[in-house]
């Protein structure tokens, strides 16, 4: 049976950003230029903004640099899946501040990628994963891995 591709989060990223790659999505203010991640679609989450400008999709950057990064060794709430019956295996989340925007996104780290490969200050890139497969769906999210593979 074939899996229908569907991300986790609807307007979150794109598996077809510019250039053809995986871009986050964020949103920006025509009033104040800031930049948000999560988007926002219904006002400008600045508190200096002067307001009456209009929130605009803008594809993120591709790359940043690793601000933080730690071990997950518990069973991660919903959206995310964990068979009870099956063995616990950690993940690594990475706090990561996007090149042009100098905001900090959390993320998982792609697969094979854990704590010891990693380092602050390190380049990664924003890549495409699965978060989970059931019934004919494949629901896709975020992950992220150092540039030029594993240090």
């Amino acid at each position: 049976m074939a899996h229908t591709r569907t991300p986790v989060v609807s307007g979150w990223f794109t598996e077809d950003g510019p250039g053809g790659g995986f871009r986050l999505l964020g949103t920006r203010c025509s009033a104040c230029t800031a930049v948000f991640f999560p988007r926002e679609d219904a006002y400008c989450r600045n508190p200096r903004c002067s307001g009456g400008g209009e929130l605009a999709e803008v594809p993120l950057s591709p790359r940043g640099r690793v601000w933080s990064y730690t071990d997950g060794r518990y069973r991660p709430p919903a959206p995310y899946v964990s068979d009870p019956d099956a063995p616990w295996e950690p993940y690594t989340l990475v706090a990561v501040e996007l090149e042009a925007e100098g905001m900090v996104v959390l993320g998982q780290a792609a697969p094979g990628v854990g704590v010891g490969d990693l380092a602050v200050g390190m380049e990664v890139e924003v890549v495409g994963g699965v978060l989970n497969e059931d019934a004919g769906t494949t629901w896709t999210t975020w992950r992220f891995k150092p540039v030029g593979g594993v240090a």
